[in-house]
Protein backbone atom coordinates (compact mmCIF):
# COMPACT_ATOMS: atom_id res chain seq x y z
CA UNK A 1 0.00 0.00 0.00
CA UNK A 2 2.61 2.31 0.51
CA UNK A 3 4.52 1.44 -2.95
CA UNK A 4 0.82 2.79 -4.64
CA UNK A 5 1.08 6.13 -2.06
CA UNK A 6 4.86 6.43 -3.47
CA UNK A 7 3.70 6.33 -6.79
CA UNK A 8 0.61 8.29 -7.33
CA UNK A 9 2.98 10.83 -5.15
CA UNK A 10 5.65 10.47 -8.23
CA UNK A 11 2.32 10.75 -10.63
CA UNK A 12 1.22 14.16 -8.69
CA UNK A 13 4.42 15.58 -9.13
CA UNK A 14 5.11 14.83 -12.65
CA UNK A 15 2.09 16.52 -13.07
CA UNK A 16 2.14 19.57 -11.63
CA UNK A 17 5.49 19.49 -13.34
CA UNK A 18 4.09 20.39 -16.30
CA UNK A 19 0.76 21.97 -15.74
CA UNK A 20 -1.88 19.31 -15.38
CA UNK A 21 -3.31 20.13 -12.43
CA UNK A 22 -6.25 18.34 -12.10
CA UNK A 23 -4.33 14.92 -12.54
CA UNK A 24 -2.05 16.34 -9.78
CA UNK A 25 -4.81 17.48 -7.63
CA UNK A 26 -6.03 13.71 -7.48
CA UNK A 27 -3.19 12.22 -7.51
CA UNK A 28 -2.04 13.99 -4.48
CA UNK A 29 -5.75 13.36 -2.85
CA UNK A 30 -5.10 9.63 -3.41
CA UNK A 31 -1.57 9.32 -2.24
CA UNK A 32 -2.61 11.37 0.91
CA UNK A 33 -5.57 8.80 1.41
CA UNK A 34 -3.60 5.56 0.87
CA UNK A 35 -0.67 6.97 3.62
CA UNK A 36 -3.17 7.51 5.85
CA UNK A 37 -4.72 3.72 5.76
CA UNK A 38 -1.00 2.26 5.72
CA UNK A 39 -0.03 5.00 8.90
CA UNK A 40 -3.61 2.87 10.82
CA UNK A 41 -2.96 -0.35 9.46
CA UNK A 42 0.73 0.06 10.49
CA UNK A 43 -0.06 1.23 14.18
CA UNK A 44 -2.83 -1.45 14.36
CA UNK A 45 -0.18 -3.70 13.82
CA UNK A 46 2.19 -2.73 15.85
CA UNK A 47 -0.11 -3.15 19.01
CA UNK A 48 -1.81 -6.57 17.76
CA UNK A 49 2.02 -7.86 17.15
CA UNK A 50 2.69 -8.36 21.23
CA UNK A 51 -0.45 -10.12 22.19
CA UNK A 52 -0.42 -13.60 22.49
CA UNK A 53 -3.30 -15.53 19.07
CA UNK A 54 -6.57 -16.98 21.24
Amino acid sequence: MLHYAIVFLVIAIIAGIFGFSGIAGTSAWIAHVLFVIFLILFIVSLIFRGRPSV
